[in-house]
C-alpha cells in the first residue's frame, strides 16, 4: 500500500518536485474507498503542465497491434476496421473494435488479480498512480541467468548507494529484456502457443517482494511478461505484491531511459469496472 510522504527515511526523497511545485504520495485506505488527494504547493495540473516538454517525457508503454505480445494462454490483441473511409455527407469517418485480454502489452495488474481482498484496477487510488520511480539495473544478473529472481539483498545493496526506497515508490526492475521485444521465442523463452512450462525471463523473487511490501511502495514494474520469473508456478511476487494491495506493471518499454532515482512515474490504466488489469498508458517526467 502507498504511505504518507511523512513515512519516508533519509535517502531518496518521496515528495514529487515537478517544475517547482511539490507532490507528496498519499497513504491509500481500504479497498473499494477513494484516497484523499496528495498534499500540493501550488497548482498540481500546472506542474505537470510545465514539464511536458519531449525532452523530459518518456514514454515507458509500447503500442498495442498484431505484435503485442501476450501470455501464451491469453487472448491476444485483435483489432478490426469497423468504418474507413468517406461518409455519404462527404467527411472522413474512421471506426474500429478491439479485442483483447486485460493482460498483455504495456498493462497494469491490479491487486485483485493474485488477491481475493485486493483492488480492482478502478478502485486503484489516484495518488498512488504518480509517485517517485526507482529503477534498479539488474542486467548484469539477468544476461547470466534469464530466470533470474531479483534477491532483497540486491534491493539493499542498491539501497546502499541511492538511499532507502521510499513508501508511495513504485520500484522499476531493469532486467533488459525490452530489447528482445516483441520476439515471443526470445522475450518469453518460447513462442508455443498456449503453453506456459518452459518460459524464461527474470522477475522478483519471493523475498523481494516481501521486502517492498514492507516498505509501502505503490507500484513495482517490470520489463519484462511478468512479475514472477518465468519458471515460477506459485507467482509468489504476485502474490505477496497483491496481498499488499501494490499494483504492477509489467511490459515496459524504454526503460533504460530512466535514471536509479528523481523520476516521477505517472501510470493510468483502463479504468475497467471489477477489472483484474488493464492496458496501461506510461509515463515518466525526467528530474
Amino acid at each position: 500500500m502507498a504511505g504518507t510522504a511523512g513515512s519516508a527515511r533519509a535517502g531518496i526523497s518521496t515528495p514529487l518536485v515537478l517544475a517547482g511545485f511539490v507532490f507528496t504520495a498519499a497513504c491509500a485506505p481500504g479497498p473499494g474507498r477513494q484516497a484523499d488527494p496528495p498534499a500540493t504547493d501550488g497548482d498540481p495540473l500546472t506542474a505537470l503542465l510545465a514539464a511536458t516538454g519531449a525532452d523530459r517525457m518518456i514514454d515507458l508503454s509500447y503500442p498495442f497491434d498484431a505484435r503485442t505480445v501476450y501470455w501464451p494462454t491469453a487472448s491476444r490483441f485483435q483489432l478490426t476496421v469497423e468504418a474507413e473511409g468517406v461518409a455519404e455527407g462527404g467527411w472522413w469517418y474512421a471506426l474500429n473494435s478491439i479485442r483483447a485480454s486485460e493482460h498483455g502489452g504495456t498493462h497494469m495488474d491490479a491487486p485483485y488479480h493474485f488477491a481475493r481482498d485486493g483492488w480492482t484496477v478502478d478502485a486503484v487510488p489516484l495518488p498512488s498512480l504518480v509517485a517517485p520511480a526507482v529503477v534498479l539495473d539488474v542486467r548484469e544478473a539477468c544476461a547470466a541467468d534469464p530466470d533470474h529472481a531479483v534477491t532483497e539483498e540486491e534491493i539493499r545493496e542498491f539501497e546502499g548507494e541511492h538511499g532507502a526506497i521510499p513508501a508511495g515508490a513504485v520500484v522499476v526492475l531493469h532486467t533488459g529484456w525490452g530489447e528482445r521485444w516483441p520476439d515471443l521465442k526470445t522475450y518469453l523463452g518460447d513462442d508455443r502457443p498456449d503453453v506456459t512450462d518452459d518460459l524464461h525471463f527474470p522477475g522478483f523473487s519471493a523475498g523481494a517482494a516481501r521486502y517492498l511490501a514492507g516498505k509501502g511502495i505503490a507500484g513495482a514494474g517490470i520489463d519484462t511478461a511478468s512479475l514472477d520469473p518465468g519458471p515460477s508456478r506459485d507467482f509468489a511476487a504476485h502474490r505477496i505484491f497483491g496481498e499488499a494491495n501494490i499494483y504492477g506493471l509489467e511490459n515496459l518499454d524504454n526503460v533504460e531511459r530512466l535514471p536509479a532515482t528523481g523520476a516521477t512515474l505517472v501510470a493510468l490504466p483502463m479504468k475497467i469496472g471489477r477489472g483484474t488489469g488493464g492496458p496501461v498508458r506510461v509515463v515518466a517526467f525526467l528530474p
